[in-house]
């Protein structure tokens, strides 16, 4: 099912007397490197821009104009867990606490968290609800995926310069072919998650198989 988001979780919240409702995403589950970002973003209902959608849905020049506007005009934060939080912790719980750090770095707390996904992260301190699909689901989750991709993006092309050769300011850091191609020729990068399979098939291959 293709959904189109809206505001009607949002109003749900703030009609039962929420004053302020967050949206929360995360960007970066899936990479082998970089970090895990996530955005959290409390939308003026009476000022939401037009096109907001699922990151995922939008071409990075629509995604980019959209960030800008989102950061200009409303109230948002992002948090993030290092590649040594991710491999202490596993990406799960990872991805959990950088949601809990972007909700932390708000301006004004929200009363009401809406998060993507099918369960709330354990440490967050306050009403929260989870939206499966809520990024396509939820304006507020939509302006957070599109926050969460576009600096977690920025961050990768900033590491690529660091470490070129792997194609991180192409494919932010996922396991594309080129970049574990890379990965067996030019070795692993401090910035490289370790706990991932890829990665961790390598550090444990015998030497005398690498030659």
């Amino acid at each position: 099912m293709i959904f189109t988001p809206d505001f009607s979780v949002e109003l749900a919240a703030l009609s039962r007397g929420a004053k302020r409702v967050a949206g929360v995403d995360e960007a970066g589950r899936g990479p082998l490197a970089g970090p895990v970002t996530a955005a959290a973003v409390i939308l003026d209902p009476d000022n939401i821009p037009d096109g907001l959608n699922d990151s995922k849905r939008l071409p990075a020049h629509r995604r980019e104009p959209l960030a800008e506007w989102i950061m200009t005009h409303c109230d948002w934060a992002v948090g993030h867990c290092s590649v040594e939080e991710i491999d202490q912790l596993n990406i799960y719980h990872a991805a959990h606490l950088a949601m809990c750090r972007a909700v932390a770095g708000l301006r004004q707390q929200p009363c009401h968290v809406l998060i993507d996904g099918n369960r709330i992260p354990k440490p967050l301190d306050r009403p929260a609800e989870a939206v499966v699909k809520g990024d396509a689901r939820c304006l507020s989750i939509a302006a957070a995926s599109i926050i969460a991709k576009v600096l977690r993006d920025r961050i990768m092309v900033d590491l690529a310069q660091q470490h070129p050769g792997y194609g991180w300011e192409i494919n932010a850091g996922y396991p594309t072919p080129a970049h574990k191609r890379a990965l067996l020729e030019l070795g692993i990068t401090p910035h490289h998650r370790r706990s991932f399979k890829p990665v961790h098939n390598i550090l444990c291959k015998p030497q005398s198989a690498s030659h």
